[in-house]
């Protein structure tokens, strides 16, 4: 069965788009959205990574780093990443040269306008989520196109090209931006306090998510936990049904942990409400069709990721983890799978965050035994001096774990040359720690 959507509408960009911040995960795959389009795409990004070598292998002209002179004069769009300020001097030449921009979350919404949306939100969850979800409906013949947080290993990329009107999409709440998006189908896996320097609480957050949940039609469904308290109360003025994923049976999943058997439940629910519709595809033997596909799922690049093992026997796994929810969750499966002991490299991500999730980051680790933190990753924000790595070291140590702040990745590096045979190592974060894990492991 083949192409069960069609009739996507006509693709809503110019023929010449270039990207300022093309090695962002979104900004990626919607690049290469429009590249299979027939859209002129270049880009420029502050350094070189997999995604961008990932680009340039596609054809995509990709330049490093950002100067004025890479915007081209005939540019139709410029599209932005969230990180690039509006004083970026790319940003500043396509000012003068009057090209029309927009960020990456507007042009994405352009996108869900004219199909089928199907948006994966949630604190959790939802890259795996996303990423399950568009290889079920692959398989089913449905013909997706998806954005994906990471790159799936099934699909080699973030990005899943389709030839009909379902677009399947992982849609973020930072400042908001999954309301750019037309969701007929919406998945909440969970909702924590998070993006803490735009959320003032977690009533702010919830704030968000109750908005986009009211925008689903009423011929539309949201998947989610329904009973939970953070987003039990956001359903009341619902006008969508609503599907509770956790009723869902468990599957045989190639990937670990009760939090994938979760996001696969979700996925799973989310696939029979859109299937249903395809009169091409029998729901008579759903259930096997279903299980079939998610065990065959391989999951995603930094989702606890097992990288291999370092020259001294140790096994070595990847993981984004950077909310203390996840990196708890996270170091429960690895301990349950490690004899000797577990060590940590963690990369907290943002000040913001690191201070105002400290009480939950001190007790996040207690499955590890020895946890070196690196510099804290600054990205968009400005040090202020009221936190650092050596102080959230002091206070995992002081709840029983043994916890150390380094200067570099390349001290983490030499203070897990110990690890040896029946031990675990995991990066954590959201920022580029995953390079310790890359050259600890023993090609």
């Amino acid at each position: 069965m083949n192409n069960v959507y069609r009739g996507s509408k006509e693709f809503p960009f110019p023929k010449k788009v270039h990207f300022v911040g093309i090695g962002g995960i979104g900004m990626s795959a919607l690049a290469q959205m429009m590249l299979d389009n027939g859209v002129s795409v270049s880009g420029s990004d502050l350094e070189g990574s997999p995604v961008t070598e990932m680009l340039e292998a596609k054809g995509v002209v990709v330049n490093i780093p950002q100067v004025a002179e890479n915007v081209p004069e005939d540019a139709e769009l410029i599209v932005y990443s969230d990180a690039v300020p509006e004083g970026n001097t790319e940003r500043m030449r396509a000012t003068e040269l009057g090209i029309e921009q927009r960020s990456y979350f507007q042009a994405l919404g352009m996108v869900s306008e004219g199909k089928r949306t199907v948006a994966i939100a949630g604190t959790h969850g939802k890259t795996t989520t996303t990423g399950m979800l568009a290889r079920v409906l692959k398989d089913a013949g449905a013909s997706p196109t998806a954005v994906i947080g990471s790159i799936v290993k099934d699909f080699k990329s973030n990005y899943l090209a389709g030839t009909s009107d379902l677009f399947v999409v992982e849609a973020c709440e930072y400042r908001r931006h999954f309301l750019n998006l037309s969701p007929e189908v919406l998945i909440v896996t969970n909702i924590e306090f998070d993006h803490t320097d735009y959320f003032r609480d977690l009533t702010d957050v919830q704030d968000a998510f109750r908005t986009l949940m009211e925008r689903v039609p009423s011929h539309g469904l949201i998947v989610t936990d329904a009973t939970h308290p953070n987003i039990a109360p956001l359903l009341e003025k619902v006008v969508a049904k609503v599907v509770d994923y956790t009723k869902e049976a468990s599957f045989t999943l190639k990937l670990p942990g009760e939090f994938n058997q979760m996001n696969a439940r979700a996925a799973a629910a989310a696939a029979r409400f859109v299937l249903v519709k395809a009169p091409e595809f029998s729901l008579e033997h759903f259930d096997l069709f279903l299980t079939a596909s998610l065990a065959d799922f391989h999951g995603t690049w930094r989702r606890f990721e097992y990288k291999g093992k370092t020259k001294n026997g140790a096994e070595v796994y990847d993981d984004y983890a950077h909310h203390p929810t996840a990196i708890a969750l996270t170091l429960a499966e690895v301990k349950k799978r490690t004899t000797g002991k577990v060590y940590v490299a963690f990369h907290p991500h943002l000040y913001s965050r690191t201070r105002d999730l400290f009480d939950g980051f001190s007790y996040a680790f207690t499955n590890a035994d020895i946890v070196y933190i690196a510099p804290i990753y600054a990205a968009r924000e400005i040090e202020d001096g009221t936190i650092s790595s050596m102080l959230l070291a002091e206070r995992i140590a002081a709840h029983g774990t043994e916890a150390h702040a380094a200067e570099s990745f390349e001290e983490i590096e030499t203070l897990l040359a110990g690890a040896t045979s029946g031990d675990s190592i995991v990066t954590m974060g959201a920022g580029d720690i995953y390079k310790v894990a890359d050259a600890l492991v023993d090609i």
